[in-house]
């Protein structure tokens, strides 16, 4: 395969989302700097409420306010000033995005809760998840796909040099599938959604939104089967938790790209960028693909977000998966 059967270009490396501190202008200069090739919108959830993967998210609902009560957000009657603080920090990072990315051409990560972990989070205004209910569970699909096709429009809109990429944060799909997600009471678990209802909701997000979208979950069995039927382009994976190989490789296979979670998102010194590439090489050869083809399908990643760590640490993970995408390449 070229290049031109994926996003990204060879050698490529990108961040999952979030990052330390409070600054969007600094965060953004980060990613900026540090992955040139296939940078995104970062996230700062140490701003508070609203800052949020869950709040982030939940401010991109159509016709579906939320609100904070007792520290969990939950479908509420109108909108309010938990509503208002979210959408308000989205405006200030996109401006700062668009002034700093000011230019920019190629590839642009932008990132957003996936349909099921916000029918997972987000509880009913009774009490319990989202989950729990199959109608409100499809209108939460329904409500946030067509707020993400407007966010990835406006994000277009303010940098059309640039080719959005839409990443869906999952990590409770696994559970999400598997019947595994617990009651507000924790004695007990919500039934499992059927294969094809979540296959269904993302295949709809997917023709809907009308950008490349990928899907990242730092859980362990993600569904890559599941997430190629519904027209997925690439999943984002931590490497350390892999098990069963056959679906990931029947999903390259078919020319799936890998987001490859290789570097540690907390620790207490970063990789370097030959361990890193060294974690890839070694999947990619037990897997049995030719190792040229790695530096065309794969993207270089840490595990999770780097939220909990510090700029520096950020800075330097960050660095360290931008040079191993680029010893992938020069192999």
């Amino acid at each position: 395969m070229t290049d031109d059967a994926w996003v990204w270009g060879a050698g490529t490396a990108t961040g999952v989302g979030s990052l330390p501190g409070t600054d969007i202008r600094e965060a953004v200069k980060v990613v900026l700097g540090e992955l040139p090739d296939l940078p995104h919108l970062p996230e700062l959830p140490n701003r508070g409420p609203g800052a949020d993967l869950i709040g982030r998210t939940a401010g991109l609902l159509i016709e579906l306010p939320v609100e904070l009560y007792a520290g969990r957000w939950r479908v509420a009657a109108h909108p309010g000033r938990d509503l208002l603080r979210t959408h308000d920090l989205r405006e200030r990072d996109l401006d700062a995005l668009t002034e700093l990315g000011e230019g920019l051409t190629g590839p642009l990560k932008v990132q957003a809760a996936g349909p099921w972990t916000m029918a997972a989070s987000v509880e009913l205004p009774i009490g319990g998840r989202l989950l729990r209910d199959h109608g409100a569970a499809r209108d939460v699909c329904e409500s946030l796909t067509e707020g993400l096709a407007v966010h990835v429009a406006e994000v277009s809109r303010r940098l059309p040099g640039a080719q959005v990429v839409l990443q869906l944060d999952e990590p409770w799909l696994p559970a999400v599938l598997a019947g595994t997600v617990p009651t507000e009471s924790g004695w007990q678990t919500l039934r499992a959604v059927p294969e094809a209802a979540v296959r269904d909701s993302l295949r709809s997000l997917v023709d809907t939104v009308g950008v490349p979208v990928v899907v990242h979950s730092c859980a362990a069995d993600v569904p890559v089967r599941l997430l190629r039927e519904a027209g997925v382009r690439g999943v984002g994976l931590d490497l350390s938790l892999l098990t069963d190989l056959d679906p990931l490789g029947e999903a390259l296979d078919a020319g799936m790209g890998l987001l490859a979670g290789a570097a540690p998102s907390v620790a207490g010194r970063a990789p370097t960028s030959a361990q890193v590439a060294d974690k890839v090489r070694a999947l990619w050869h037990r897997l049995g693909f030719p190792a040229a083809q790695a530096a065309h399908q794969v993207v270089v990643t840490p595990t999770c977000g780097l939220a909990g760590a510090s700029m520096t640490y950020a800075r330097d993970v960050l660095r360290a998966c931008r040079d191993a995408g680029r010893r992938l390449a020069e192999a």
